[in-house]
């Protein structure tokens, strides 16, 4: 029974160690899911009638406009990482205490570094944008878009050794990825405090003329309201995939096991009838 028993206590640990909460799911989304999202898409609306809405800037003309999208998918690409940074800290702490938090914290890991990539994209789009109208240039590496650049290519990284990492240990590379990527961010934040650039100074805060146009105060807020609501929206869905993606890939290891300990059993039944 020593050669029956052994396989048994192997697999179990093995199984001790997966995330176990697998579920039949209805794949709906919740309602109030469903309420954020149409929350969501009415404020969307609403920053871009205030966006349109807005007084027409005196030197840039309507082009200016792209200023109420680009700013908060620059600010919100500087927050979305911090989520990351966070959610990699409690997966490496729950890793070896607690295997099903542990998942969750790298599935929200994944979520928010994919929002994160998909903000700086349209924050680098529509900074060029900006910068053809206002500088006659589409790219200047000074310290603000090169450390924004390297801000885009660090989360990149981050996903490319998600997608083609095939180590068992992809998940902690990643969250160790993650902790040095966050670092550039406030360096990122703070470069055009730092050091003299082409990068206009901070709209808010950043001085005796920083600031905007009162009338244009509206159009701003509303749209980093409706980009920060869809963000939001954005990383609850690619969190739900994952953990179902997760969910799947643990049932169908489960499945290779009891099939793993059911061969074990027939085997050594086989040698005893004979």
């Amino acid at each position: 029974m020593a050669s029956l028993n052994a396989p048994n206590r192997f697999n179990e640990e093995i199984k001790s160690q997966m995330v176990t909460k697998i579920h039949r799911s209805n794949r709906k989304m919740p309602w109030w899911a469903q309420g954020w999202l149409a929350l969501t898409l009415i404020v969307l609306v609403y920053g871009f009638y205030q966006a349109m809405a807005a007084p027409r800037e005196a030197t840039m003309g309507n082009l200016y406009r792209v200023f109420f999208y680009h700013l908060p998918h620059a600010i919100l690409s500087f927050v979305f990482p911090y989520l990351n940074l966070a959610a990699s800290f409690l997966y490496l702490f729950w890793r070896k205490r607690n295997v099903e938090r542990a998942a969750a914290a790298d599935a929200f890991a994944l979520a928010s570094a994919e929002v994160t990539v998909l903000y700086a994209t349209i924050g680098l789009a529509t900074g060029m944008l900006w910068g053809r109208a206002a500088w006659g240039i589409w790219w200047a590496w000074d310290a603000r878009m090169t450390t924004y650049l390297l801000l885009w290519l660090l989360y990149v990284c981050y996903l490319l050794v998600r997608s083609f990492s095939s180590t068992g240990q992809t998940a902690m590379i990643a969250a160790v990825l993650a902790i040095f990527a966050a670092i550039d961010v406030p360096i990122c934040f703070m470069s055009i405090r730092w050091w003299r650039t082409q990068h206009p100074a901070a709209v808010f805060g950043g001085g005796a003329n920083s600031g905007i146009d009162p009338s244009m105060v509206p159009a701003v807020l509303w749209n980093m309201i409706a980009w920060a609501m869809w963000g939001a929206f954005l990383v609850g869905l690619r969190y739900a995939i994952e953990r179902r993606r997760q969910q799947a890939a643990n049932a169908e290891a489960l499945g290779i096991l009891n099939a793993e300990e059911a061969g074990v059993v027939l085997s050594h039944s086989l040698e005893e009838a004979r």
